[in-house]
């Protein structure tokens, strides 16, 4: 299989345990170490550098697929700009 169609192959950890940790360091202003020390206060023992490089190996890709499903529609911008407009004017 190509490596596309199983990026974790070969991984020591679970993809979980990595989406984890890219998820977080996507999400949160947190360092490396600090990352580290998140995952062992859940039972992993994992060192910054390892989660460095899951970070260069998967972050892109994790941030392009959540993107995609962040990105808001013309609808919703339109009923956030209503829902803003009425908050303002009725007081």
């Amino acid at each position: 299989m190509a490596r596309r169609e199983r990026p974790f192959k070969g991984r020591q950890f679970t993809s979980d345990v990595i989406l984890w940790a890219v998820r977080w360091y996507l999400q949160f202003p947190i360092s490396y170490r600090d990352l580290e020390l998140m995952l062992q206060d859940r039972g992993v023992s994992v060192d910054h550098t390892t989660v460095y490089r899951w970070i260069q190996a998967y972050a892109m890709e994790l941030e392009k697929r959540l993107r995609r499903h962040l990105r808001p529609t013309n609808e919703s911008i339109k009923n956030l700009w209503g829902g803003m407009a009425g908050a303002t004017e009725g007081g």
